[in-house]
């Protein structure tokens, strides 16, 4: 009845959303079967949107209430609105590497909407991987031992002065987390609240340490979960089209923004979904 049509796109993740106008005032129905979809699917696409950064926000607030980063500048009238942009004489791009946005906080999101205003002619990219395919595929006895594990998440890295998000501290209003950035501990198997469903939960940007362990001692095991929970059977990749959407589970879900179009200007806009309070 919502009139809505739902198309998954992937084995592991993902599907397209499609009959609806997320500009508008949405009925209670239709956000629920979104809802649905995005707790099924884990990530889901929209096309053909055409949103002000108002609508986004509204659109946003009807999941959960939105997000200030505490590193990255908003837009000024719309401080829980980033844009994400990439001009044509720049390197490096924002997102450049697999991680979880927010994973760093102590209550982490629940949920990215990124929306594209502007993209290059090729390339530019998005990738997404299963956390929670990723765990199932794990053997029975590493699957236990991790559920027994906690992980320590800080921006402090990925934040630095020499950081890779940091290096576009300009363009995009970056601050410095150095002696800012706080450490928060978060179990290193996620189970949804929605489906039950476990998940891997640790990322190579903002996971630290294991909790109790050394760095020296963690990295073994995280750089073998690093690289299971890229592998290709876990992933959908994602093409933009100015007006795209893409909204992904940030509990369960990996994202990659792929840097493979210099010269071009791309340019994104963000909002984040926090948890309800409690």
């Amino acid at each position: 009845m919502s009139g809505i049509t739902v198309r998954q796109v992937a084995g592991a993740l993902g599907a397209e959303i499609s009959g609806v106008d997320l500009s508008g005032t949405l009925s209670d129905e239709t956000v629920a079967a979104i809802r649905r979809a995005f707790v099924e699917h884990q990530v889901i696409f929209f096309c053909d949107q055409s949103l002000t950064p108002a609508q986004q926000l509204a659109f946003g607030r009807r999941f959960g209430p939105l997000n200030i980063h505490p590193y990255v500048a908003g837009m000024d009238d719309h401080p829980e609105v980033m844009e994400i942009i990439k001009e044509p004489s720049d390197k490096l791009n924002f997102g450049g590497g697999w991680h979880s946005d927010m994973s760093f906080l102590e209550t982490p999101s629940i949920g990215s909407i990124l929306y594209a205003v502007q993209v290059p002619e090729f390339g530019g990219d998005t990738l997404f991987a299963s956390q929670a395919a990723a765990f199932e595929a794990l053997s029975p006895g590493l699957r236990k031992t991790l559920e027994g594990l906690n992980a320590i998440h800080s921006a402090e890295r990925e934040y630095a002065p020499t950081g890779p998000s940091a290096q576009k501290r300009e363009s995009m209003k970056i601050s410095d987390a150095e002696g800012m950035a706080g450490r928060f501990t978060h179990p290193m198997v996620k189970v949804h609240p929605e489906t039950g469903r476990k998940a891997l939960y640790v990322n190579p940007a903002f996971t630290m340490n294991i909790e109790g362990w050394s760095r020296r001692e963690s990295k073994p095991l995280l750089d073998y979960l690093f690289q299971h929970s890229k592998q290709e059977a876990f992933t959908c990749r994602f093409s933009w089209r100015p007006g795209s959407i893409a909204f992904w589970d940030n509990r369960s879900v990996w994202h990659y923004a792929l840097n493979d179009y210099h010269g071009q200007r791309r340019h994104m806009r963000r909002v984040t979904v926090d948890p309800l309070p409690v």
